[in-house]
């Protein structure tokens, strides 16, 4: 029996005022092994979170599995407003945690962050200056790579082959580089001129890196809001993130980007010193930053496959796209075993 009128019919929700959105998936089952460590480094991910982001931000924890003392953690946290949104649901797959959490929200911009990145101070800064400076920015990175040049970035190098604004220019802070090598376990990720040259691309004065990973991302709103995809059967790799994160942001015409420096830490599973002293040395960041997205133009499905599916067999090719860097600056010797 239903007695009386519902207050909440008909009524619109007020809107809080948030305009970016972090979704972080977490995922440790127990503290053995390969996660003997996970809970501390999802400690240091969400506190350098919190303590980098502005007023505006909406944190979402999505909890995908974990064991009792995460959930009673994560739990905690949200009862103490530091998490707006906590899910809980049952291991069901990297991919598919973060679609629960991109449902049922609306904001201009939206981060999607392994559990293992460690914040550092003004990274939205650095990510909102790519996006206004470059109007097709579609995904911006806060982890810059040379070797992201190859990855979904043919629709890059067609609207900018002839272009002067795409140089190579000398690596910002290669550190970090040697830094991301060693957090995955291969000292030798990068070569040595892959730490000392990247492809960038400038405007309004601020360069930003061509292509992005995929640990840490923000992507324009619009990336999902013509997803066909709404779930994976992979737990973890396989195909689900370029379908659900790569392959949306270019056949919506946008680019995969990222910060010309570095803002974001992959830490891995192992806890090192290093990370206290960097959380330690955080300030928290209260004041609200503004973002403004230009408005872009969606490609057809005939430009789609033109730039994303043929002109990328050519211009990713390792012979051409050797000849187009030496082209945009990259030193001939360098050009011998940058690609590799």
């Amino acid at each position: 029996m239903r007695v009386g009128f519902n207050p909440n019919k008909d009524k619109q929700i007020a809107s809080a005022g948030f305009y970016h959105q972090v979704i972080v998936p977490v995922y440790i089952p127990h503290f053995e092994g390969y996660f003997k460590d996970s809970f501390q480094i999802l400690h240091y991910c969400l506190t350098s979170l919190f303590k980098t982001s502005h007023s505006k931000t909406y944190f979402t924890v999505v909890n995908n599995g974990s064991c009792k003392e995460v959930v009673l953690y994560l739990n905690d946290l949200f009862l103490k407003g530091q998490i707006h949104e906590l899910i809980h649901v049952d291991a069901i797959g990297k991919l598919n945690a973060i679609l629960k959490g991109l449902v049922g929200q609306k904001f201009e911009v939206v981060t999607i962050s392994d559990s293992d990145v460690l914040f550092l101070n003004n990274w939205q800064t650095a990510t909102y200056s790519v996006f206004e400076s470059f109007p097709k920015a579609g995904a911006v990175c806060t982890t810059p790579s040379s070797r992201s040049l190859r990855t979904y970035t043919a629709n890059l190098y067609w609207d900018t082959l002839f272009s002067k604004k795409i140089q190579i220019s000398k690596v910002v802070n290669s550190q970090a580089l040697k830094d991301f090598s060693i957090s995955v376990g291969n000292e030798n990720f990068y070569n040595e001129n892959q730490l000392q040259y990247y492809l960038t691309i400038e405007s309004k004065g601020v360069k930003a890196v061509a292509g992005a990973g995929h640990f840490v991302c923000t992507y324009r709103k619009e990336v999902f809001q013509s997803l066909n995809q709404l779930h994976t059967t992979f737990s973890l790799g396989g195909d689900s993130e370029a379908s659900l994160l790569d392959i949306p942001v270019v056949a919506n015409g946008l680019w995969r980007l990222s910060t010309a420096d570095n803002y974001t830490y992959h830490m891995g599973n192992v806890v090192e010193p290093w990370m206290n002293e960097q959380v330690e040395k955080l300030t928290f960041s209260e004041t609200e930053i503004k973002i403004n997205l230009s408005p872009f133009n969606r490609i057809s499905n005939f430009e789609n496959i033109l730039k994303n599916k043929i002109f990328s067999k050519f211009i990713l090719n390792k012979t051409i796209l050797r000849y187009f860097l030496v082209w945009r600056g990259l030193p001939k010797e360098a050009a011998k075993n940058y690609l590799t």
